[in-house]
């Protein structure tokens, strides 16, 4: 990779020989500063490798987007960037949702098509692996496990998940609130159901009432949601240990950054459930990372795949939170990019942070289509090109590019033919995903499911064995009598209702307060 903003064409010619039109695009990518190279400017139907396409690697964390319709190459595109952010320094998270991007971590193979777009494009091409660690949610698949606890996850995100509408997803963030205040530790889901099926209880209705706004009916709603999805092979996703999302912030001992490969294709049927753990992994790491501004390089490049499964059928909060968090996460200094089949796929007040722009090919076939891309068109700045017919003809491994510049401009829009990823472009065997699992640092902390005490074993204490008396007024006077005075016990401080406060004040001094949540109702964890 060269930080040069041309690169010589095979016959002497320069910049200088482009067309009037074509010159002032390459001008506005002839950047000072680093950058990494995407490929060659297309004109008039041929690729010009005298004008480089390149994006500045300041502005990575102005986040971006990676459009097109199948097979036109989006997941190569992904590669190519992944593998020039980690030569930079610069961590890397892929979502992979078809299972094809753990050849990051092996060197390419070369052959003919791979020197022929390498001449196309002036690069400079050698078969390179890069350092990678492989993540799989709740271990299902090849990778190290990836949980959340249900405390960390919250109640918005989690409403995502069950498909709860907003009243429901209100409901669910008081009863998160109830469990807080009264020390109830949610882990797994066990735990939340535990909590929601003692509220719904002859015990728990009174504290029912005290929550406020929260029916009987809604909580058991929720309840058989909560039942449902865990009959469905849910649990794994959630308990501990907890992924630390720092993990995906490290660099290899040759300075280059990781690439957390998240493995999807086992669980690409539950898309609600991996997009929303996406976006528990990138709300977590916006907790924990301190402001930091303008830097000459992001701390983390963070590649959201299928990023339409996020949107659909989002509530006005969740997509409210998600634009939230992208707007503020740039300044932590972390950089996003969505990747989807078309922008359309991503509600205006997210398109609008999104800086740098790769537009593979459309289709339009239908009226819908048609529809789409001129949707699409309009999203552009305006160019010299003919976008519509530009767009529809566009190869594999091309696209319409528009990067913010050094200054932030947006720089014009630019036809390119994309350079060839230096690592193997497809899976690698599962045979070697495995043995890198078991070899990894990460292993010995993360791959063994824990399950200690939490709510659900808390109230299961509470429950009095069968045939015993449920209140002391039950049991026969003269027992009463004998009996010795005790001080309240775990039982009376979880079921009582004016005990509880006891519970609260006991646990909270653990606990050390209510937790504190975030936009999405995830609750912020000490380090």
């Amino acid at each position: 990779m060269s930080d040069s903003a041309t690169t010589p064409a095979p016959d002497g010619s320069g910049p200088a020989q482009l067309p009037a039109p074509a010159r002032e695009i390459a001008a506005g990518y002839a950047f000072t500063g680093p950058a990494l190279d995407l490929g060659a400017l297309l004109w008039d139907g041929v690729c010009r490798p005298d004008a480089q396409v390149r994006v500045p690697l300041p502005m990575l964390n102005r986040h971006g987007l990676v459009a097109g319709a199948t097979g036109t190459g989006k997941t190569k595109t992904l590669q190519l960037i992944a593998e020039q952010l980690s030569a930079r320094g610069v961590p890397v998270f892929l979502a992979d949702v078809k299972g094809d991007l753990s050849g990051i971590a092996r060197p390419g193979e070369g052959g003919e098509r791979v020197g022929t777009r390498a001449a196309e494009t002036g690069q400079s091409w050698s078969a390179e692996g890069f350092p990678a660690e492989f993540l799989a949610l709740g271990g299902i698949g090849h990778g190290i496990p990836v949980r959340a606890t249900v405390t960390s996850f919250g109640p918005v995100l989690l409403s995502k998940v069950l498909g709860l509408n907003r009243t429901q997803e209100q409901s669910l963030g008081l009863i998160f609130h109830y469990a807080d205040t009264k020390g109830l530790e949610l882990i797994d889901l066990k735990d939340l159901r535990a909590v929601v099926a003692f509220l719904t209880s002859d015990e728990g209705r009174p504290e029912l009432k005290g929550i406020g706004g929260l029916s009987t009916a809604t909580a058991g709603v929720i309840l058989r949601s909560l039942t449902a999805f865990e009959a469905q092979g849910m649990a794994d996703f959630f308990g501990e240990p907890e992924f630390d999302t720092a993990e995906l912030l490290r660099t290899a001992p040759d300075g280059r950054g990781l690439v957390s490969v998240l493995e999807l294709a086992a669980v690409q049927d539950r898309p609600a459930l991996f997009s929303t753990f996406l976006m528990w992994l990138l709300a977590d790491l916006f907790h924990d990372l301190p402001e930091a501004g303008d830097l000459e390089k992001p701390k983390l490049v963070f590649f959201f795949d299928e990023a339409h499964l996020l949107f659909h059928d989002a509530s006005d909060a969740f997509l409210d939170a998600i634009t939230r968090t992208v707007r503020l996460i740039r300044s932590k200094g972390v950089g996003v990019f969505f990747v989807t089949q078309t922008p359309k796929d991503v509600p205006s007040d997210v398109l609008g942070q999104l800086g740098n722009r790769v537009q593979h090919a459309l289709r339009a076939f239908t009226p819908d289509d048609r529809k789409a891309l001129r949707a699409t068109v309009k999203t552009f700045p305006d160019s010299p090109y003919e976008l519509d017919g530009l767009l529809t003809g566009l190869g594999t491994g091309e696209a319409v590019i528009t990067v913010l510049s050094e200054n932030g401009a947006p720089t014009p829009v630019a036809a390119t033919r994309l350079r060839a990823p230096q690592s193997l472009m497809g899976p690698v065997d599962a045979a070697e995903l495995d043995r890198a699992v078991r070899e990894s640092p990460l292993h010995e902390r993360y791959a063994q499911a824990v399950d200690r005490e939490s709510a659900y074993e808390r109230l299961a204490a509470a429950q009095p064995p069968a045939g015993a008396p449920k209140t002391p007024r039950e049991a026969p006077r003269a027992e009463r009598e004998k009996a010795p005075a005790e001080d309240p016990s775990l039982v009376e401080q979880v079921v009582g209702s004016g005990v509880f406060r006891s519970l609260a004040r006991s646990v909270g001094t653990q606990l050390g307060r209510e937790i504190t949540r975030s936009l999405f109702g995830t609750a912020r964890r000490g380090r």
